[in-house]
This record gives structure tokens, C-alpha cells and sequence, in this order.
């Protein structure tokens, strides 16, 4: 039933589509989230702009190309879904959101990110995962709260130096890009906790013992002649490691959900001091 419904609001003139969509939302939704995903929207009802106080905004699986400024107005927006839309450049109006947290713009068919995407001082999760991406976008290195950064299956070949200025930054996925060597900046990042280079062109792998904070590398479908040799209690997934393929969903999951209950804990005790 829902699929017919959704075949039957692609035949809709747009400014009846909206109405039907969001026309029954007379005052904020108590939750402060608006979910307009899988409707085959091509541009975001104007009337989705009017809750000021929205938090979460899922806009995933549209076939959206553009956003209205008007989305600039959601000023305490903290999620925004963009994955599985029609995206070949972030609008504007993404990089004037306050206290957005959140960015998902995977599956789309970005290229490059505007510099003003630094603008996002409180970014601490981005999805740019399955994108066209040929070189790292350097602006990510200017989100200084950023946590987790998801930059798997593009064509990325190597990551910058200046990488390493997220401190913050507790989780990297590279699988399926085009690394032919385990990128050395990453070395210096001993904070990292999950590395996942799955899916690229490694020959050879270093040492990571070194790196205090690891707990997970995932380095399976490698062309490897080794296994990087890491510290005490760091799980690998891949060849000569102590997991096999069926343990790399439960390992990956627990390993995130440790770091986020971390980063959640930290976040209490600061707003408990402040």
C-alpha cells in the first residue's frame, strides 16, 4: 500500500504533493522530528521550513537535487538526512545551520564540499560514504568537533596531513576507495579507536601497536602479504587475524556503540560542570 501511495504522489502537481504531505502538520510534532523520506520528492515542501524548532529532519531516499534557504531557518536543527538523493553539490543553506550534529549525505553524487561546510562548528558525525569524491575534501579538516567520519566506497587515493588537526576524531571509514598504502598520517592519530581501510589496495600493512586508542582495524580484501601487528586487545578483522567475515558486523557495532557511549558520558559531565 505504501509503495502505491508513493507511485500515485509522483503524479501529483508539486504544490498539491506538498499539501498532501505536510499539510495535516498544523503545530510542531511533539518529538520535534519531521521523517519525509522514501516519498520521491523532488524539491522539500516549502511548509517543512515553518517548525523553527525542529530538531531531526529526514528528507533520506527523495530524489532531491536542491533545498530552499528557507531550510536556513531551522536554527536548532541538530540531524539532517540527505543520503539517497540526487545531491551533486551541498546546498548552501546546510552550512548555515547552527547546532546541526548530524550530516547525512551519503549515496549521492558529490564531488567536492564548499568551504563553508566548516561553518558547522558542532558537525560531530558526517556520512559521505558512496559519493564521487576522487581527492579527500580538505574543508573536513577544519570540523574540529568531528567524531566519526564515514568516507567509504568513492575513489579517494590518499588523506592530507592536515587530517590529523581532529583531535576529536574517534572513527574513520575508508573501505572501497583506492589506497595503495595504509595512509602514514594516520599513524600520528593515536586517538583513533576504529579504523576501517576494507576494500582498497594495500600490499602491506604497518605496525599499529603503537596507537593507544585503537580497539578495532578492518583491513579485510586487501591484496596484504600481512597482518598489521597491533597492541593488547585491539580486534583486527581480516586475513591471519583473530576474526573471520562473520564477526565483522558484530565487532564494528560494538566498538561504535563503546565510543558512543564514551562521547555521551563526556558530554554529561560537561554539562553537568557548566
Amino acid at each position: 500500500m505504501g509503495n502505491a501511495v508513493r507511485g500515485v504522489i509522483a503524479f501529483i502537481p508539486s504544490e498539491r504533493c506538498q499539501r498532501f504531505l505536510v499539510g495535516h502538520l498544523k503545530e510542531m510534532p511533539l518529538d520535534r522530528t519531521l521523517d519525509l523520506s522514501s516519498h520521491q520528492l523532488r524539491q522539500l515542501p516549502a511548509a517543512a521550513c515553518v517548525f523553527d524548532e525542529l530538531v531531526k529532519l529526514y528528507l533520506s531516499d527523495n530524489n532531491l537535487s536542491s533545498l530552499p534557504a528557507e531550510l536556513q531557518g531551522l536554527r536548532k536543527l541538530q540531524l539532517l538526512a540527505l543520503d539517497f538523493n540526487c545531491f551533486e553539490e551541498l546546498p548552501a543553506a546546510v552550512c548555515r545551520l547552527p547546532q546541526l550534529s548530524i550530516l547525512y549525505l551519503g549515496n549521492n553524487k558529490l564531488h567536492y564540499l564548499p568551504k563553508q561546510l566548516s561553518e558547522l562548528r558542532e558537525l560531530t558525525t558526517l556520512w559521505l560514504e558512496t559519493n564521487c569524491f576522487t581527492d579527500f575534501p580538505e574543508v573536513v579538516c577544519e570540523l574540529t568537533n568531528l567524531k566519526t567520519l564515514h568516507l567509504g566506497y568513492n575513489q579517494i587515493r590518499m588523506l592530507p596531513n592536515n587530517i590529523q588537526q581532529l583531535e576529536e576524531l574517534r572513527s574513520i571509514w575508508l573501505a572501497g576507495n583506492l589506497l595503495t598504502e595504509f595512509p602514514p598520517v594516520l599513524l600520528e592519530m593515536h586517538f583513533l579507536a576504529v579504523i576501517d581501510v576494507d576494500r582498497n589496495r594495500i600490499r602491506q600493512f604497518p605496525s599499529l601497536s603503537h596507537m593507544s586508542g585503537l580497539k578495532l582495524i578492518i583491513y579485510d580484501h586487501n591484496p596484504c602479504i600481512n597482518a598489521p601487528t597491533v597492541g593488547d586487545g585491539v580486534r583486527r578483522v581480516g586475513r591471519w587475524a583473530d576474526s573471520s567475515d562473520d564477526d565483522l558486523e558484530d565487532d564494528a557495532t560494538k566498538a561504535v556503540s563503546e565510543i558512543t557511549d564514551e562521547v555521551v558520558d563526556v558530554q554529561s559531565e560537561e554539562k553537568q560542570n557548566d
